[in-house]
């Protein structure tokens, strides 16, 4: 009898927070868009607009809240443009094709002998490569677009899954980051994660943080196995014309223009991590190239024209979701939406868990960012997680993955639209179908099931 109605106040609680909730209405927009194949910035502004009408802030305050919001990602757009100025300099010099070639040369002979050794390296290095860009040189999605492209014609030529590929780079995006407390992750971990819980009264002096999110972690690994081993193990074909069309397969590299290139490479990260700046370290790079002649200075304006069109679309997205996140704030039913969930759990620790986790889930693919997501969800949580009984090191991990949950498998997180950026340049790999889906089904159930057990038993 009580399974009933706790299962009747259940559909009561989703009905209500369906009708009245703008961060739901906005959110599921959204999605339902995007998969419908509506280009994603048209989907963001439609939910921006439908999450701010429902929210009850009225067409004006909407657009002034969604133009606010937009000069947010104008940073990082600026910076991903560029990146990919960077990017273009970087396959002059050859060194990504040379990396190539090799790579091309390790297949046919792999053909011949009848092996497939060059399919698990080639793996093997992307997955190095993106959990490298968290925690040794912390870069994120900054590696995509110089290594990918000049590899994706031998991907291709291999048959890999180009989804198989996008679950193994957005694994080494996300993973590294809520385990690891060095670079990203200390970031995460550290200055956001136990900063906001200790903030919210929770004594933390006791609490490993890799021990507490550790579990969750291994949700994803579990995610990443199935994905390799079972969902994309088999071929695939793409047509090898249109790499052509779009990457040259040839270019010419000497050990000299290799040389530059390492350099540059070494010295727009070390600036990087110097100033803290993707901007000064991309620009730095770049000017290496010009200057020793590799690009020429008359080429320079048509070499950041082609840089820039090549990440114009990402650094777009991240512009209106800076701004889609904004009209959610301006709503406030963000918070509106914790309270309620925190106001059906009651004392049910189960149901209180489930619950957070589903919100945090919620907020992340609207937001599209988890650091942005953990200051939200801890006012709140912490709390309620106090009420409830649970650990501070449950408390930690509840809030922790409540954050991570939703930043694979959400349309405007630079975690899907890294891996879409290098994949997508011959117009083979749809952001949605082939990103989005994959990693939020192979990345985020597991997540949600692992954290869920996490927060039980810790």
């Amino acid at each position: 009898m009580a399974a009933r109605v706790r299962a009747r106040l259940f559909f009561m609680f989703l009905l209500e927070v369906t009708m009245i909730n703008a961060v739901i209405a906005a959110v599921g927009t959204m999605l339902v868009l995007s998969l419908s194949r509506v280009h994603v910035v048209i989907a963001i502004i439609v939910g921006a607009l439908v999450g701010g009408l429902t929210g009850g802030l009225g067409i004006e305050a909407t657009l002034k809240a969604f133009n606010g919001g937009l000069g947010g990602g104008a940073t990082v757009a600026l910076s991903y443009a560029l990146l990919g100025a960077f990017a273009v300099a970087i396959a002059k010099s050859g060194l990504a094709h040379a990396l190539a070639d090799k790579a091309l040369m390790l297949v046919d002979r792999q053909e011949a002998s009848g092996g497939s050794h060059v399919k698990w390296l080639l793996i093997g290095l992307l997955w190095g490569v993106a959990i490298a860009s968290q925690n040794i040189l912390p870069i994120h999605i900054a590696f995509i677009p110089l290594l990918v492209p000049p590899l994706l014609y031998v991907l291709t030529k291999l048959q890999l899954d180009r989804r198989l590929i996008a679950c193994v780079m957005t694994f080494g995006l996300i993973t590294p980051y809520m385990f690891l407390p060095v670079g990203f992750g200390n970031i995460f971990l550290n200055q956001i994660l136990l900063a906001n819980v200790a903030k919210s009264g929770v004594d933390i002096s006791q609490v490993n943080v890799t021990h507490a999110m550790g579990l969750p972690a291994l949700g994803m690994v579990v995610g990443l196995l199935v994905a390799v081993f079972i969902s994309y193990r088999k071929k695939r074909v793409y047509d090898l014309e249109k790499i052509e069309r779009v990457e040259q397969v040839a270019v010419q590299y000497n050990p000299l223009t290799l040389l530059v290139a390492g350099l540059a490479i070494a010295s727009a990260f070390i600036i990087q991590l110097w100033l803290d700046s993707m901007i000064i370290g991309a620009l730095a790079g770049f000017l290496i190239f010009s200057v020793s002649g590799i690009v020429r200075w008359r080429e320079t304006d048509d070499l950041f024209t082609e840089g820039m069109k090549m990440m114009a679309m990402i650094g777009f997205i991240m512009i209106a979701s800076s701004g889609f996140a904004e009209v959610l704030k301006a709503t406030g039913d963000v918070r509106s939406l914790v309270e309620t969930s925190a106001a059906f759990i009651g004392h049910s620790r189960g149901v209180g868990a489930l619950l957070m986790l589903l919100v945090g889930l919620l907020v992340t693919m609207g937001i599209g960012s988890s650091f942005s997501t953990v200051p939200i969800l801890a006012a709140i949580f912490v709390p309620l997680c106090v009420q409830l009984g649970f650990s501070p090191l449950a408390i930690v991990c509840i809030v922790g993955t409540a954050g991570a949950l939703g930043d694979a498998g959400s349309p405007a997180s630079d975690s899907t639209l890294g891996p879409t950026s290098g994949l997508n340049i011959d117009g083979q790999h749809h952001h949605i179908w082939d990103t989005v889906v994959p990693t939020f089904l192979h990345y985020n159930i597991p997540l949600l099931v692992f954290g869920w057990v996490a927060a039980m038993t810790l």
